[in-house]
């Protein structure tokens, strides 16, 4: 094989080539041999070029790979280092309606690339690509790493608390987060970050998209970004807009430092779709090295023939990766096993996940996807969490997924909304809801903590605009307040937004302790998102995906109201923790919706009686209690109360025997933001105000 310069210098430069390997695809070092090896999959092409730049971006170099079995590609080139930049052209024919996007004039970004020379904000000059400067480079890396003795943190199910978090919002106006780590990976391994975790008690990072990604051309147009990242260019190199130099080594440094302090990673992943878009979307990686198998189109009107025009858009984003093909498979499962093994996270979180295992007759709960991870040795122990919908046909699949897998539940999220609201008639969902979403996870196939409940993700409003608007106000991502969600359950007591009355911002900081903690008394996975322990707000837009500006950036100066919340949302999250039933509450299996009486659980109306049939249904109940008692004689005993209406009510508590009380241990009510008021004597009967929560425990009377 002989290297294809193409008028370039051949003089300043130290290269020559050999014959590369096959497997692993990527750019793999070789430091024995001293330089390295450069693999892609490329079917139909009939020719791949490897284009090598220097650091200011000029192609100095250029080599035709070998070819085998007309997919595989490949080859060795002598002294090339970590720090490299390169690029792949791929010829071939270019038959749009055949699906065929070769085009040697393209420089394509390498699938397995594991870093990025720097950020590819959208899609400008991209109609400027035969020379290959305004192109995002691929770069070589080199994996050693010192990770010392460092392990990945043991997190029980019944312990995990999913903290979500965006790397650039969390820190950037953080004050005591030194200016050079501020919106970066290492601001969220920053002491001061780290310190908050501990405070509030979380033990999980759930870390927003991190692959590198594009903005949109219409947002670019508008003069806006996407801040979230869900428009992925490739699935293996860290951002570098995240990073002050290394993105690699500081993604790595992050995960290592959160480790050391016993806090899990997992990663917010985006497997469903790409940043190339439909039809008319820019040409970046893999539409230029298999257009066909890819991604997935829809068939013809008139037959059953594919239209290679029309991509398959089952993420709203213009087109949809086609796990159904093995080599995109491949890509995908390549690229999770690298993120655990090499980067040393520990689980995903997969962003529209009906997606990943939609096959040729629509999801497949026995798919593939499901079955290759069941059985990598490496993926089979790592957690994974499912978005259960997509937009495509069928794509709402809510305990549809695997018994390992846990599932994001909207169901808990809206049944708590509307309760906490005050809709009346909601009483038999709470119940459920509280005790694990059984009617959608069954015990017999399913653990405690599949559901993943949440009040509030980052699609949608905070907590604290929960409380504050009826209503999306949304104009300032320019589509005319039409985007995000239209039914989001909230309410805004008596003004829209900010307000100066008392009255209602006493209560609002009330409902905002109600949903905190219901959340953390429910059976399941709580899923918290960052910001809401402190009052962050939105203003009210629900759906800040191109604000990347102080509208979404957390604002660490805390009122004193702000404080209140944070130090409550500590103290709960440590009654879970300390709390043997609270997150794993061994229900039978007869026991399937959480409605039902049992010897662990009775559900009460507050008169006093045992909930029945009529009251299970009735169409104006807005308050419920439940005591919950382990068997054993030492076991724990507590009984809950839950008042969603706007007026005061008695509860009548369970009796005890003799030597034994009811101590409060959490009164949502407390003006003070406390857990509670101190109470010396509880009576057999307590009040509970409006909109509160009352937590009980039964203590032994010490005289």
């Amino acid at each position: 094989m002989q290297g294809n310069l193409l008028e370039l210098d051949t003089h300043n430069h130290p290269f020559s080539v050999a014959s590369g390997q096959f497997l692993p695809l990527g750019a793999i070092l070789d430091k024995h041999k001293g330089g390295c090896h450069f693999s892609v999959y490329s079917l139909g092409a009939y020719r791949v070029e490897l284009c090598l730049f220097d650091h200011c971006e000029k192609e100095i170099a250029s080599y035709a790979l070998d070819v085998k079995q007309g997919h595989l590609w490949s080859v060795f080139i002598n002294k090339v280092q970590a720090g490299q930049f390169y690029g792949y052209r791929v010829f071939g024919e270019n038959r749009p309606d055949k699906g065929y996007l070769f085009d040697e004039k393209n420089l394509l970004i390498d699938p397995y690339a594991k870093a990025l020379n720097r950020v590819q904000h959208s899609f400008e000059n991209l109609e400027n690509r035969h020379d290959g400067g305004h192109i995002v480079k691929s770069v070589v890396v080199d994996d050693a790493f010192d990770w010392a003795s460092t392990q990945k943190p043991f997190i029980s199910d019944e312990q995990r608390i999913l903290y979500e978090v965006h790397v650039k919002g969390f820190s950037q106006l953080n004050a005591k987060v030194p200016l050079e780590k501020r919106g970066k990976y290492l601001g969220l391994s920053d002491p001061a970050s780290i310190k908050h975790y501990k405070k509030l008690g979380i033990t999980t990072l759930q870390i927003m998209p991190i692959f590198s990604f594009m903005s949109e051309p219409r947002l670019k147009s508008l003069g806006l970004t996407n801040y979230w990242g869900y428009n992925p260019i490739n699935f293996f190199s860290p951002e570098c807009r995240y990073a002050q130099y290394d993105a690699v080594k500081e993604f790595k440094t992050m995960v290592k430092e959160l480790h050391v302090a016993g806090i899990e990673v997992i990663l917010d992943v985006v497997y469903n779709h790409t940043a190339e878009s439909g039809f008319d979307g820019a040409i970046l990686s893999l539409k230029g090295f298999d257009n066909c198998n890819y991604y997935t189109f829809e068939k013809q009107r008139d037959n059953q023939a594919l239209d290679y025009t029309n991509y398959s858009n089952h993420s709203g984003c213009g087109n949809t990766v086609n796990l159904n093909h093995p080599w995109s498979l491949k890509l995908a499962l390549d690229s999770l096993r690298y993120w655990v093994t090499e980067m040393q996270v520990d689980g995903f979180r997969f962003d529209l996940a009906v997606t990943l295992a939609r096959e040729s007759q629509g999801f497949n709960e026995q798919s593939a996807f499901f079955k290759a991870l069941l059985q990598d040795p490496v993926l089979s122990q790592i957690k994974l969490i499912a978005e259960p919908w997509d937009i495509g046909p069928g794509g709402y699949r809510l305990g549809g997924f695997p018994s390992d897998w846990l599932e994001c539940n909207d169901r808990y999220r809206d049944t708590m909304r509307s309760f906490w609201r005050g809709d009346t008639g909601h009483v038999a969902d709470v119940a459920t809801r509280l005790l694990g979403s059984r009617d959608m996870f069954t015990k017999r196939y399913r653990s405690n903590s599949t559901s993943v409940n949440y009040i509030c993700y980052h699609d949608g409003f905070t907590l604290d605009d929960l409380v504050s608007y009826a209503e999306r106000h949304n104009l300032a991502n320019e589509e005319n307040n039409r985007d995000g969600h239209g039914n989001n359950l909230s309410g805004n007591y008596g003004v829209e937004g900010i307000t100066d009355n008392k009255r209602i911002n006493a209560l609002r900081q009330q409902q905002k302790r109600n949903l905190i903690t219901t959340l953390l008394l429910s059976q399941g996975t709580p899923h918290f998102l960052s910001g809401d322990e402190m009052g962050n707000h939105q203003s009210g837009n629900n759906n800040a995906y191109c604000q990347d500006n102080k509208l979404t950036w957390l604002n660490w100066t805390l009122s004193k109201v702000d404080q209140q919340l944070l130090d409550f949302t500590s103290q709960i999250i440590a009654l879970r923790q300390e709390s043997r039933l609270f997150g794993n509450l061994a229900l039978s299996d007869d026991c399937l919706d959480g409605c039902e009486n049992s010897d662990l659980v009775k559900w009460y109306h507050p008169d006093g009686y045992l909930m029945d049939d009529v009251d299970w249904h009735a169409s104006n109940s807005q308050a419920i209690a439940v005591e919950l008692h382990e068997s054993v004689s030492s076991g724990e005993h507590w009984f809950l109360i839950l008042n969603a209406s706007s007026y005061q009510i008695g509860c009548q508590l369970p009796k005890l025997e003799k030597g034994l009380i009811w101590k409060v241990k959490v009164d949502t009510a407390c003006a003070t933001g406390a857990l509670t008021e101190k109470q010396k004597n509880i009576k057999q009967c307590v009040q509970l105000n409006g909109h509160s929560l009352m937590l009980l425990k039964c203590v032994r009377h010490l005289t």
